[in-house]
């Protein structure tokens, strides 16, 4: 018999997982479900799942569909552009950022509905799991988790569907059959893993791709833009000013035309094993690209390396499930103090698959062109002050080969 649970707050997207799920739970723990559904740009329509939440006996007042893109990029996606992080030196965390808001907001409809439990649909073999829960904990230590793919015995999508059949729960056609490959999207990016993406010898099929267009197949001629920056978040692109969740989608648009945020990555889980995926993150490459060239103008040299050291761990901390922990709020303080002068325009050049600076001005730019000029500097730098620093730099090479030529 079950642990006792009243009432779960389910992540629920209508689909044929989650809604086998919602089933499962009414009948193993003889609860009452809360359904929630995140809108975070994945570019589906949502009502479906309101209206298959309540096909399956969900009280309307229980059933929670939030538009969340705004604060989805302004208070995480932003962030953790601020840090440049990038998971492993490629890949720009749009799974991983999504999980600590939706967590998040589960949580504070637990609480508004007195619920003791709330549940997922992530399988026991992949990090979003981990992601779900370590938020779950850090918001709610006393929360009650149900995962039903560490519980149940519905291990195959042949079982899930045959649940499904025996209990009325509509499934669609595509999902009858086995899956060529599962997929997971919000506004930020668009991820592709399982099946026949398995090898990572084979490349990946073209009909894999669903945000971008081929590099092949972009416009012959490339289009300039201008991102516009302010402490270290972008506000407007070719001098528009735009909301953040607006802004993402803009650079989107632009991306996908030219071809551009295709990454094809073996990847090493925080569970332990490797896997192979295909992202997509046509505005996140824009966006990427354009933040390091205006900080290349603004940010000390200090600073600038300071934080790429730092950006590693940053970006290990998110891919792992630790957005809630100090360490990365301690990081995040860090990170968002050296932005404070990170503004200017950056100009960039899209062309087939291709995110290319061409230009980046700043009000508060520490290049100097009077300094590093190849004519006439007119004093502004003495070049005798060089042999002194390279003597002292020097120093210990000159004792080092001195001992050793002996």
């Amino acid at each position: 018999m079950s642990e006792s649970v009243n009432r779960v707050v389910l992540a629920y997207s209508g689909g044929l997982d989650t809604s086998v799920i919602l089933k499962w739970l009414q009948q193993t723990y003889g609860c009452e479900v809360v359904t929630f559904t995140a809108d975070l740009g994945q570019g589906e329509e949502l009502e479906p799942a309101r209206a298959k939440a309540e096909m399956m006996g969900i009280k309307p007042e229980h059933i929670f569909i939030d538009d969340l893109r705004e604060e989805f990029v302004k208070d995480y996606v932003f962030p953790m552009m601020r840090a440049n992080a990038l998971y492993e030196g490629l890949y720009l965390l749009g799974t991983s950022i999504a999980r600590p808001l939706i967590a998040k907001r589960q949580i504070e409809i637990a609480r508004a509905v007195n619920a003791d439990a709330v549940s997922h649909g992530a399988t026991g073999k992949g990090n979003d799991q981990v992601r779900f829960e370590l938020g779950y904990y850090a918001l709610a230590p006393d929360i009650k988790v149900i995962a039903p793919w560490r519980e149940w015995d519905l291990t195959s999508r042949t079982r899930l569907i045959e649940f499904a059949e025996q209990h009325q729960i509509p499934v669609s056609k595509d999902k009858r059959g086995e899956a060529p490959f599962s997929t997971d999207a919000n506004l930020l990016h668009t991820s592709s893993e399982g099946k026949v993406l398995e090898d990572p010898w084979d490349e990946v099929p073209e009909y894999v791709f669903s945000r971008t267009v081929s590099p092949e197949d972009a416009p012959d001629a490339p289009e300039t833009i201008t991102i516009d920056f302010e402490r270290g978040d972008a506000v407007a692109i070719n001098g528009e000013g735009m909301s953040p969740a607006t802004l993402l989608a803009k650079l989107n648009d632009l991306g996908r035309a030219h071809g551009i945020g295709r990454l094809d990555l073996v990847e090493n889980r925080f569970v332990g094993m490797k896997s192979r995926g295909m992202y997509e993150t046509p505005g996140g490459t824009i966006l990427h690209l354009a933040h390091r060239a205006i900080e290349q103008l603004t940010l000390d040299r200090g600073a600038a390396h300071l934080k790429d050291e730092l950006a590693p761990r940053y970006a290990e901390l998110l891919y792992n499930g630790f957005w809630f922990s100090p360490e990365r709020e301690m990081l995040q303080a860090a990170i968002d103090h050296s932005q404070t002068k990170v503004a200017g325009t950056v100009r960039l050049k899209l062309y087939k698959g291709g995110v290319h600076v061409t230009g980046r001005k700043s009000p508060y730019s520490l290049y100097s062109e009077k300094v590093v000029t190849f004519e006439d500097d007119q004093g502004a730098y003495d070049q005798r002050d060089a042999a002194g620093f390279i003597k002292l730099n020097a120093l210990r090479l000159r004792l080092l080969g001195r001992r050793d030529q002996v």
